[in-house]
């Protein structure tokens, strides 16, 4: 039998399959190109003056009205909640990343601090495990009306609304169909692009496929426009869709970070942290900004020779010992807010072993620890027990934390550790602190800290 594909490229060619064979040529790069000239458009539209303006919702929140997608697929939509939880410990991770990388979107960052529900450890612990348990909502039941899905879906698209109402009315902007699909980038982005990073594999053919579909459904349900939803109707285009983002975005934004990101990064890392003891505020930042290609956060031999062959060819001939500016290694940010940024010099033989890079050198030795921890929980993970046991630990974790939360009720008190998703996050006056208070130099840490950040 014979297979004839047609596929279309920059030179209008075609790509013939002849029994099980296929032919291939510059064809297949030609619609490369064309994919990530899509993408490039869509990323346009979605950075645009229109879409920052455009509310996630133009509706008063009693007029709110939830209804599933036309498009919607109930059989690959649970094929996507079953590939979820087949990895819920390792997708989680990537949330978390995520999340802290979405801190440092100026327009986001602004309207959170207005709201006052994260500005200090102790509201950045009840929104942020909140926010986990929404998400587990949705992946753990059926997606119908009156379901804790729908329910959960239809609360956190009514605080957006709300939020958006309140920001806009003390001048600091509103949640907009940009602001939503930026932060859909923080649950899925890292997880789509760089999924090795954290063992997440496919079991069953379609996985990714369906994956896709299911956060494009939860992008529609929480106010997202099609044209905006970041999610695409296969997994292909978001992902080059996403990678656009990431360089266009994130990865200048995590390099020139917008004022009081260093404050709201570290009371969400240490609120969360209350319920998952893994996390530590300085092993967090440099792992997002590791995983958003920030230049200088390496990691890897890989990274540091790539890193430093890119430093090579920007130097064109000149001393070793020059320095390259960050910004000479980074696209031109898309989005406006960020503050006026001050050189960032790079050099070559600072990144001559990966122990000696400034980024990595500076950080404590418990985050050298935490992130040498974490690599070799992604080796266990790799495997089927390793990653049968993560998951058990993940659901045990959050089980303590809805039912027992006892660190929290040390720490916060009693009745201010449980967490009830559907009431309102707490708010409180805590004035964030401007970047330069956590670029201060630190005093030295006593040894007894240091062990108490270990056995933490």
């Amino acid at each position: 039998m014979q297979y004839l594909c047609i596929v279309y490229s920059l030179e209008d060619s075609i790509t013939v399959i002849e029994d099980g064979t296929l032919t291939l040529n510059k064809n297949l790069r030609d619609l490369e190109v064309v994919c990530l000239c899509n993408a490039e458009k869509f990323v346009d539209e979605l950075l645009s003056d229109e879409a920052h303006q455009r509310p996630s919702d133009d509706v008063d929140v009693e007029d709110l009205e939830m209804k599933l997608p036309e498009w919607f697929d109930e059989e690959k939509f649970n094929q996507g909640r079953r590939f979820y939880l087949d990895f819920c410990f390792m997708f989680t991770a990537t949330m978390l990343l995520g999340l802290v990388a979405v801190l440092a979107i100026p327009s986001i960052l602004n309207v959170l601090i207005g709201t006052r529900r994260s500005n200090s450890v102790y509201t950045s612990y009840k929104r942020y495990l909140s926010t986990h348990m929404h998400v587990l909502s949705w992946f753990r039941n059926e997606l119908k009306p009156g379901s804790e899905s729908w329910r959960s879906l239809y609360t956190v698209r009514s605080r957006h609304l709300q939020a958006s109402r309140a920001s806009k009315l003390k001048g600091k902007g509103i949640v907009s169909q940009r602001d939503v699909a930026l932060t859909l980038f923080g649950f899925i982005g890292f997880s789509f692009l760089k999924p090795e990073k954290f063992a997440i594999t496919q079991l069953q053919k379609g996985d990714w496929e369906a994956y896709n579909f299911t956060w494009r459904t939860i992008g529609y349900m929480i106010g997202l426009e099609d044209r905006y939803n970041i999610c695409r109707e296969s997994f292909d285009e978001t992902r080059q869709i996403c990678k656009v983002i990431l360089k266009r975005v994130f990865t200048p934004c995590l390099e020139n970070v917008p004022e009081y990101f260093e404050h709201i990064a570290s009371v969400m890392t240490q609120g969360t942290g209350t319920a998952l003891s893994v996390i530590e505020p300085a092993s967090m930042l440099f792992a997002t900004k590791n995983l958003a290609d920030v230049p200088g956060y390496v990691y890897t031999e890989e990274d540091r020779m790539k890193l430093q062959e890119t430093i090579k060819k920007h130097l064109k001939g000149r001393s070793p010992d020059t320095g390259v500016d960050a910004a000479e290694l980074l696209e031109k940010c898309s989005i406006d807010g960020l503050p006026k940024r001050t050189s960032n010099l790079l050099y070559y033989h600072d990144f001559d072993t990966v122990e000696n890079a400034p980024a990595y050198r500076s950080l404590p030795l418990v985050a050298k620890y935490k992130i040498a921890l974490n690599n070799i929980v992604v080796a266990f993970y790799s495997t089927y027990i390793g990653r049968m046991f993560l998951n058990f630990y993940f659901d045990f974790v959050m089980f303590f934390c809805k039912y027992f939360p006892y660190v929290a009720m040390w720490r916060f008190g009693i009745k201010n550790a449980y967490i009830n998703m559907f009431k309102e996050d707490p708010v409180d006056d805590t004035i964030p602190k401007p970047n330069s208070e956590y670029y201060k130099p630190k005093p030295p840490e006593t040894w007894t800290k240091v062990l108490f950040d270990f056995i933490g």
